[in-house]
């Protein structure tokens, strides 16, 4: 990395600290934020276009997206394990051992990525048909699948990348890498789908050229650490993405069990809530900023040995949270009557949309404190502890799916759901946040010593 790690906290006076603690929060959520409401921006863009092609296509895109979205996020510890890693051994002042943890996670993220898009060409047809991708929808959604899967490599790359760079706290430069590539994709997007009329397949094709133009940027912060493969560099971040991977795949799990079971009640269904699990990711991706500043800076601490520290910050962000996810809840309630057309204007989807729009929109403040904590538990290393809450959550709100959609009440059912598994992650975050089993201080997984204040 050709740029100094991210400094330790300096020790200030009593009258200062709130003032200092919102200064370094703001100074790396604030691109975070940009960075993180960009990312899904390649698949609500299609989702907004190919809703304009037809209900069908935006069936199959809800299926082949929900599927690829699952894929990407199970690896998506590339980006968080490596930026906890990264921001914990800068704050322990070796920035050395950072520097080749970059590089063995370009080799893995190459690794998982074309291994990801072999699996996905694959396993494709059957995944698509298991998820109720029958007949038209089907097609819709193995065309946009299998060339989605060309950029497979690309976006794993660029995952790590971010890592790395929040991990130095350099947060401008994923900032602007990611805004640069949305727009070449919607730009592409218009062009391929409208104007030479390729249909989803312009919309899937529009994209992969797009994530392997972010890869390529990303590079420099990963290259300078470079050498062979490593078997134990890999394995230290594997161990810590291990517990993340359960985690997502759990939460995952989730949404997947929530478009099977609406696409059995029908496309209508199946179309409104890939609207609402658009906009929900996009939300709680921007409401994730503050969780990417949170594992940096928590990381950095706990580093350094400073455990008042990490934990005066994580308390002022979970403050930022609460007040995000309230903004977020009002933008949500008064747009409730907008926000899906800019989708689709088919009647039926629109209908399903308002059933279940205001659980949706309930559920915003609690979604912000989670993703927050989150942030804090990662930072810290913290993640079995994530991992067994999130599967015990997931657990209860697939039971509460199953109930609401046996009793006939189809996309309301699924998103009440959806909420008792919110409540859950809440809860036992907040319990794990106020022990202290969290705080080791130091380089971490090598060396470091658990602190109970």
């Amino acid at each position: 990395m050709q740029r100094a790690c991210g400094t330790g906290p300096a020790r200030l006076t009593h009258s200062a600290v709130v003032a200092d603690a919102d200064r370094r929060i703001l100074h790396l959520a604030l691109p975070a934020l940009g960075a993180l409401a960009a990312e899904p921006l390649y698949v609500l863009a299609d989702a907004a276009i190919v809703g304009h092609i037809g209900t069908v296509e935006l069936a199959g895109l809800a299926v082949a997206g929900g599927l690829l979205s699952s894929a990407f996020w199970l690896l998506n510890f590339l980006s968080y394990a490596t930026t906890a890693r990264v921001a914990r051994l800068c704050g322990w002042g070796r920035r050395d051992l950072a520097d080749a943890l970059g590089g063995q996670a370009l080799w893995l993220a190459v690794i998982l990525g074309v291994a990801v898009g072999v699996a996905l060409v694959a396993a494709g047809p059957w995944l698509i048909r298991a998820m109720g991708g029958n007949g038209a929808v089907g097609d819709a959604a193995w065309t946009y699948m299998w060339i989605s899967a060309l950029g497979a490599p690309a976006v794993l790359v660029a995952l790590s990348g971010q890592g790395v760079l929040r991990g130095v706290q350099d947060m401008r430069r994923p900032l602007l890498i990611l805004t640069a590539a949305n727009a070449v994709n919607i730009g592409l997007e218009m062009l391929l789908v409208f104007g030479l009329g390729m249909g989803i397949a312009g919309s899937a094709l529009s994209t992969v050229i797009a994530q392997w133009g972010a890869a390529v940027p990303f590079l420099p912060s990963m290259l300078p650490g470079l050498g062979r493969p490593r078997r134990d560099g890999m394995r230290e971040l594997l161990h810590l993405g291990g517990h993340l991977m359960v985690r997502t795949g759990a939460l995952l799990g989730a949404f997947l069990l929530a478009t099977a079971l609406l696409a059995r009640v029908g496309s209508a269904s199946v179309a409104a809530h890939e609207i609402a699990f658009r906009c929900f990711i996009l939300l709680a991706l921007v409401l994730d900023a503050i969780a990417i500043a949170a594992q940096t800076l928590v990381g950095t601490s706990l580093g350094a040995g400073d455990v008042a520290d990490a934990r005066d910050l994580s308390r002022r962000m979970v403050r930022w949270g609460i007040v995000a996810g309230a903004v977020a809840m009002a933008v949500l309630a008064l747009l409730h009557a907008r926000i899906p057309l800019a989708f689709t204007d088919d009647p039926r989807v629109l209908d399903e949309a308002a059933r279940m729009w205001w659980v949706f929109v309930l559920m915003q403040p609690m979604n912000a404190v989670v993703f927050v904590l989150d942030g804090v538990l990662i930072g810290a290393g913290d993640t079995e502890a994530l991992m067994w809450g999130m599967l015990g959550s997931v657990a209860l709100g697939a039971a509460v799916m199953a109930i609401g959609v046996g009793a006939g009440l189809g996309i309301v059912g699924v998103w009440w759901g959806l909420a008792a598994l919110l409540v859950a992650r809440c809860a036992t975050n907040v319990g794990r946040f106020r022990g202290s089993s969290w705080a080791i201080v130091g380089a971490g997984g090598v060396g470091g010593n658990r602190v109970r204040p």
